[in-house]
């Protein structure tokens, strides 16, 4: 996901993508939308480190919830802020966010 400016509508990622697709056919490009995110109460963490210790960063942030009375709802998301074509992986940083609930 990647946040767009409000004022981005369908027909203009339509033509954003047929544009694209002239110039550099990829059939990703068929996955793209627009969609709606409403996240709610969520908690967050900064991990740092290569994207295969993520795991452990989640584990951590589900038994910090349990502990302080909170059970997710949903699925998790990430938000990249390294480029890992550019970055050794122990110095990239994801932003993980778990959506929860009071009641655990």
């Amino acid at each position: 996901m990647i946040m767009q400016p409000a004022h981005i509508t369908e027909s203009m990622l339509r033509e954003a993508l047929a544009e694209l697709r002239a110039k550099r056919p990829n059939p990703a490009l068929d996955r793209l939308r627009l969609e709606t995110f409403t996240e709610g109460l969520c908690m967050q963490t900064m991990h740092i480190g290569p994207y295969s210790t993520e795991p452990e960063t989640v584990s951590k942030m589900t038994a910090f919830a349990a502990e302080n009375g909170y059970a997710l709802r949903g699925k998790h998301h990430e938000i990249y802020l390294g480029d890992p074509r550019r970055s050794a992986p122990e110095k990239l940083k994801t932003v993980i966010r778990l959506p929860i609930q009071r009641g655990g």
